[in-house]
């Protein structure tokens, strides 16, 4: 699915974001920059020990919940991973949603301080972090329709999702809008 947005387009892919040869490619992490499981895990696979030991040097303290931070690609085809630390689901009342909101929009803030023209996303805090995917597609979808309203950039903006039930989440999210 492909939406023109502005100057800019969404693209809704089913696959693997490590195969994303997007100028950069978002990494679901968690706050200590550790790596770990699922997104995170295969982009510190599939990229290297280069992302982890320039993460671990250039942000000590980690990455707080809400914000992300940015590195090289290792060894992907992406030049840039951004390392995105959305919210724990806790039912809603922890203000899940604008923290959500917040990793988004900061993802797409580095993506265009650092030009890049394109960035992909997975579907941030959907899987260990269990935030249920209609709502979290709501919110990433409407956050970077409005970046992309205000700023005209990226160009391209592709959410890469796994499975068949996340893509079907984020294309009756899109529809919607």
């Amino acid at each position: 699915m492909r939406v023109p947005i502005g100057q800019g387009v969404i693209e809704l892919h089913q696959g693997d974001i490590t195969d994303e040869a997007t100028d950069a490619i978002v990494n679901a992490a968690n706050s200590q920059l550790a790596g770990g499981g699922g997104v995170d895990g295969a982009i510190h696979r599939r990229g290297g020990n280069a992302i982890m030991a320039e993460t671990d040097a250039r942000y000590p303290e980690g990455c707080p919940t809400g914000s992300a931070v940015i590195s090289g690609a290792g060894d992907l085809p992406a030049r840039y991973v951004i390392h995105a630390v959305g919210p724990v689901w806790s039912g809603g009342g922890r203000g899940e949603a604008a923290l959500l909101a917040d990793a988004y929009r900061r993802c797409l803030e580095l993506a265009v301080d650092h030009e890049c023209r394109s960035i992909a996303f997975p579907s941030l805090s959907t899987g260990a972090y269990r935030y249920p995917i209609d709502q979290a597609a709501r919110v990433a979808l409407r956050t970077v329709i409005d970046f992309l309203h205000e700023l005209d950039r990226p160009l391209q903006v592709r959410f890469v999702l796994f499975d068949q039930g996340a893509y079907g989440a984020y294309a009756a999210a899109l529809e919607e809008m």
